[in-house]
């Protein structure tokens, strides 16, 4: 096909009813014996293998492309949202599919930007440098500047849709299993992000948003939108060299510049949080690099939350709490999100703080130290079992919506910093972000940059 010729694949990608059903078909069938198991188990008490009824799970979704892939990601870092043999098994999802190839880049190319598009580079590689859930990364080249071009798959639109509705299900499902986390606004914020991460247009403004809010941070790095090479299904960006994770790891062994690593990373995830109220959300392997020097690449930025001042206000009076053994502080803090019952429930007091204690460690301590001593997960697992058993006592708990990105974030650096083995003083680092911090101060920056940017500063 050439590149004058009509394809009507990509002339409208509108979540229609034919593409949805053949997404419900292509994992339905899997996920629907996989219920039907779960939900035999509960009604006629028979014995579930729940290690191999996960396994089961992960490779029903596993070949997928696209948001429920992604979900179920999220949905693996969060502390109990799923029992512990399914979130270890989808924290082992990836996406092995495939990258499109030159026939579907040069449609997708000429949809996006016109039957010359090619004339609009000096060079653009034929074969994929990533691929991704959502998209597609190719090298190019125009005017001596090196750029990466995102490309989405063709028909995310209806995947999205037809994702979020098998979610919506399978949250019953679970539901009706175990009473003790309530998910139904852990849904409503997966779905929310999703279909935000659709709009590469609202992603390019994201970008110039976090290259505002970094722009003092010399050690982190984020790509230049090209805005006259961007549409809401194709992201063009500066290309930034730098390294994987596993390739730093293995190229250097310095426990030093492992350290200065963890500190960049740190202040690129927590700097906007608490002076602008905004995180990234996916702190994925793939969505950043390392250069030799240590310092880091930001990249991907269709997963980012934007806080009320009220809520990080929150974030920062529990830790004071914690650190100063204040009850009424914890329980302002909590009441902040939406646990408005908590003073008249102590139990449900203790249960929280249990689990805010054991994530709050490492800031709690003046010395260097790892995030986590706690090797083999023993402690953490015993941590969340308690807490679980606590709660489904209490008869069960609804976590705010905001707390899901919170969670992926915390939970997915500090996996990167296990990775690293880095050994940093947490709690001088948090002190050093947080020290000046003011509320007020907070939202009038946060809305200020925002309208800069042509960012809504309502979230959905």
């Amino acid at each position: 096909m050439t590149d004058g010729e009509n394809d009507k694949s990509f002339e409208d990608e509108d979540p229609r009813f034919s593409r949805r059903w053949r997404r419900y078909a292509q994992v339905g069938g899997e996920v629907g014996m996989l219920a039907a198991q779960l939900a035999g188990a509960r009604v006629f008490k028979r014995p579930l293998d729940r290690q191999q009824h996960s396994e089961g799970l992960r490779t029903a979704l596993g070949g997928l492309k696209g948001p429920l892939m992604k979900a179920a990601q999220i949905l693996a870092t969060i502390p109990e949202a799923l029992p512990r043999e399914y979130a270890e098994e989808l924290r082992q999802l990836q996406s092995h599919a495939p990258p499109m190839g030159w026939p579907f880049v040069r449609r997708r190319m000429r949809t996006e930007l016109g039957s010359g598009w090619q004339k609009r580079f000096d060079s653009f590689e034929k074969e994929a440098a990533a691929a991704a859930s959502l998209g597609q990364v190719h090298r190019a080249e125009k005017n001596g500047q090196k750029l990466a071009c995102k490309l989405q798959y063709p028909d995310m639109a209806s995947a999205v849709e037809a994702d979020v509705e098998q979610l919506k299900w399978a949250f019953r499902v679970y539901r009706q299993y175990d009473k003790a986390i309530d998910t139904s606004d852990i849904y409503h914020e997966l779905t929310a992000r999703l279909r935000e991460e659709l709009d590469y247009e609202r992603e390019a403004k994201h970008m110039e948003l976090y290259r505002r809010m970094l722009a003092e941070e010399k050690t982190v790095h984020v790509p230049e939108p090209i805005l006259d090479l961007t549409t809401r299904r194709l992201l063009t960006m500066t290309w930034l060299e730098g390294h994987s994770l596993i390739d730093f790891i293995d190229r250097y062994a310095d426990q030093e510049l492992r350290n200065q690593v963890a500190h960049n990373m740190f202040r690129a995830w927590y700097t906007p949080f608490y002076y602008y109220g905004v995180i990234h959300g996916d702190p994925h392997l793939g969505n950043y690099t390392v250069r030799d020097d240590g310092s880091i690449n930001l990249l991907d930025f269709g997963c980012i939350r934007v806080f009320d001042a009220s809520f990080v206000k929150g974030v920062i009076d529990l830790y004071h709490a914690l650190h100063d053994d204040d009850r009424d502080l914890a329980i302002a803090a909590y009441q902040t999100w939406g646990f408005k019952d908590v003073a008249e429930r102590p139990d449900l007091l203790e249960a929280l703080n249990i689990w805010a204690k054991f994530v709050y460690k490492p800031l709690l301590e003046d010395r260097k130290q790892p995030i986590l001593d706690d090797p083999g997960g023993a402690k953490g697992a015993e941590t969340v079992g308690q807490v679980h058993k606590e709660l489904r006592r209490l008869g069960g708990v609804k976590p705010p919506r905001e707390f899901v990105l919170m969670d992926r974030a915390a939970i997915g650096l500090g996996s990167v910093f296990m990775r690293l083995k880095a050994e940093v003083n947490w709690y001088q680092l948090f002190h050093e972000i947080i020290q000046d911090f003011d509320a007020e101060t907070l939202d009038k920056r946060q809305k200020t940059l925002l309208k800069e940017v042509g960012l809504p500063e309502e979230i959905p």
